[in-house]
């Protein structure tokens, strides 16, 4: 039988090459959890494959890739949540070679009862350095109205960097279809159930190479929809909170 991991890394990549080493490299040092490395990718000919074929301790690692079904950041995500087996799983960006530091410590929030961790830029200890000034803007924004009026427990809404536990991936629906937004719907749902959602300090800089697949225009519709959920959830739901069921195909009310 083939051993679970602790956790599951789930990695959507587009042609990130040799880039990918240095991710690898980051999670060998850092990570002490047992982990596995799901490298979600849209193209057969997307040139991360044989970088990763090519790593020096290739032997060494366990990887799964896992083919994008669609296109997309989006997609690729949930075909990496849909391959992984671990009671934690975690979003990371292939161009993240400087956070793997504090994925143990993630790990081991969700192993006392977390459901949603979230690496956040925006508490002490944490950074958000080389970002656009528009993506910077609205995250600020976002993050600070949802934490201080909407009362939504972590101050970065908008990081994809987190940590989610299996129940939440098995019983909460995820609708996002954009980008990396479900991110901040698994975030609000779980809030709303009364589930624990935490956060650690986190870096963020901006790529060094290779080009951001981040939208705002195409994405920024989608997110206020989750915006004002958080919101709703504090200001207009009343009653105890029930956990929808995957197979309702019902979303969290």
């Amino acid at each position: 039988m083939q051993r679970v991991p602790e956790l599951d890394i789930v990695v959507p990549v587009f042609n990130e090459g040799e880039l990918i080493s240095a991710l690898i490299d980051s999670l060998r040092r850092g990570v002490k959890t047992p982990w596995r490395l799901l490298i979600c990718y849209d193209l057969e000919g997307d040139d991360t494959l044989p970088a990763i074929e090519r790593y020096p301790h290739r032997k060494d690692l366990d990887v799964e890739f896992v083919k994008n079904p669609g296109r997309g950041p989006n997609s690729a995500v949930l075909a990496g949540f849909r391959a992984s087996r671990a009671p934690a799983v975690l979003t990371f960006t292939a161009d993240d070679d400087y956070n793997a530091g504090i994925i143990d410590r993630m790990a081991r929030m969700i192993r006392e009862g977390h459901d949603v961790v979230t690496g956040s830029r925006f508490i002490p200890g944490g950074s958000f350095e080389g970002c656009a000034w528009l993506k910077a803007v609205l995250s600020r924004i976002a993050s600070t109205t949802l934490y201080h009026i909407a009362r939504h427990p972590i101050h970065d809404a908008t990081n994809c960097f987190r940590m989610f536990s299996r129940r939440l991936l098995e019983d909460v629906p995820i609708e996002s279809t954009e980008g990396f937004i479900f991110a901040l719907e698994l975030a609000v749902k779980a809030h709303r159930l009364g589930w624990n959602v935490g956060e650690v300090p986190a870096q963020w800089h901006e790529r060094r190479s290779g080009k951001s697949r981040f939208q705002i225009a195409q994405w920024f519709g989608p997110y206020l929809r989750w915006y004002f959920y958080a919101f709703a959830t504090t200001w207009l739901r009343r009653g105890p909170n029930t956990v929808p069921r995957r197979e309702s195909r019902k979303a969290v009310a």
